[in-house]
């Protein structure tokens, strides 16, 4: 794609500046009159604000979706957490196909890169097969929820709801309605449903795992020897990080809930902390050591070519397997009978270095700048990079310096740092000179 005469965008400029675009639309579309429920009272900043969580599909929020958002408002949120989640590259090619238009070369590398998809034959039909199956997901999900929207909304706002907590729940965004009850309630009120808890559980689940392991489920059913070493990384570790939260919530921090009580609420916190962004408990009642848990889970965020944002599963993998190597004398990384090439590990030390700075140095800044916390801080930062949305109440006090952090770190969170770090980059690769070798003792 050429833009200003002979320069050319790269696949990861154009990814970057469709998201940009994005926002900034979504930002004068929340500002008219009609978007809020007082007309006229929405302020820029806010606009700004909620256009990139709802885009970047994280779930921080400075005002309460349901009560100061109009109808006109939420559909506006919902249609940026719908494109946000697909991806921007997604939603333009879904245009493409019911115009007729042809996915020329270009489309279709940048396809291949939005949805991380290891080759470019093929990416056209993925891709027309991750749009049907992500709607016929959503629409699932929303009749599933139904009964319970309407049983407490009535049928017409019960409707509504399904539809809006089904596509947040699936696009791993954390926006919800509850307002209409209580501001910031997020779920609180479904936390003994069962329908409810299942129905987003798997949602969210469906959502972060990412298009490929779909498409590997579809081709191969449960022939798990025939699966990609990607999609058997990311089921793996996705269910060690659903299992080692839950556990801990129901043994040490919902003791004052009855047994049976606890299951429902342990499991939903555990999948809804990699990026999801609902809750039905109040995280200010969670102790300083499962917040810092949380933390940890929040940074890790979903799988590549998913809903979700965060490190992804995939990069805490190959860092595992990486220290497993360098514990075993290994010369080459290991993981499930593959051998994992020097590239990806560098991605992955870059990646985690990245994300530790940025939402360790945010933290830092908001806690000195807002007179609150650290771990407070902490806590936020981490779910705004990890495109969480999970906070412990500070988000719609925060000062405009620190919001403005906060949209940054969103926007890191939903592109990828190395998106961005090699969209600047212009295409152009470092020097390939080999210097002379010395070593360095470390550890």
């Amino acid at each position: 794609m050429r833009l200003f005469g002979n320069y050319r965008l790269t696949t990861f400029q154009i990814i970057a500046f469709g998201f940009i675009a994005l926002i900034l639309l979504g930002t004068l579309l929340l500002y008219l009159p009609v978007s809020s429920r007082e007309a006229g009272s929405a302020n820029f900043m806010d606009c700004l604000f909620t256009a990139t969580s709802a885009v970047c599909v994280t779930g921080l929020v400075v005002q309460d979706t349901a009560s100061y958002w109009s109808a006109f408002g939420q559909a506006v949120i919902l249609l940026l957490i719908q494109i946000g989640g697909m991806g921007v590259v997604t939603a333009a090619v879904s245009i493409a196909f019911v115009s007729g238009r042809k996915i020329g070369l270009m489309q279709r590398s940048v396809m291949q890169e939005s949805i991380s998809a290891p080759q470019v034959g093929g990416i056209v039909r993925l891709t027309r097969f991750i749009i049907i199956t992500a709607f016929c997901i959503e629409a699932a999900g929303a009749l599933l929820l139904l009964p319970a929207m309407i049983a407490d909304f009535g049928f017409g706002k019960g409707l509504w709801y399904s539809v809006f907590h089904s596509i947040s729940a699936f696009c791993n965004a954390g926006f919800d309605l509850m307002g209409a009850r209580e501001p910031f309630s997020s779920l609180a009120g479904f936390s003994q449903n069962a329908l409810v808890n299942i129905t987003v559980i798997l949602l969210i689940t469906v959502g972060g795992i990412g298009f490929l392991v779909w498409n590997d489920i579809k081709e191969h059913g449960l022939h798990w020897k025939q699966y990609r070493l990607q999609s058997k990384a990311v089921l793996l570790t996705s269910l060690i990080l659903v299992l080692v939260p839950a556990l801990w919530f129901v043994f040490f921090e919902m003791r004052q809930l009855p047994l049976n009580e606890r299951v429902f609420p342990a499991l939903f916190q555990s999948v809804t902390l990699r990026t999801a962004g609902f809750n039905t408990v109040d995280l200010n009642q969670i102790s300083g050591s499962g917040q810092a848990l949380m933390i940890l889970w929040m940074l890790v965020g979903g799988s590549p070519g998913s809903t979700a944002g965060g490190m992804k599963t995939t990069t805490v993998a190959i860092l595992l397997m990486t220290a497993l190597s360098v514990f075993r004398r290994e010369d080459n990384v290991h993981f499930l009978g593959r051998r994992i090439g020097d590239d990806v590990v560098k991605n992955a030390v870059a990646i985690l270095m990245m994300y530790v700075l940025l939402f360790f140095v945010s933290g830092t800044v908001i806690s000195r700048i807002e007179q609150l916390p650290l771990l407070t801080c902490l806590f936020e930062t981490a779910s705004a990079v990890g495109t969480v949305g999970l906070t412990l109440g500070i988000t719609g006090s925060l000062s405009l310096a620190s919001r403005l952090i906060l949209i940054l770190l969103m926007f890191l969170g939903r592109v990828g740092g190395l998106t961005l770090i090699y969209a600047a980059q212009s295409g152009r690769k470092g020097s390939q000179n080999t210097l002379p070798l010395e070593k360095i003792t470390v550890g």
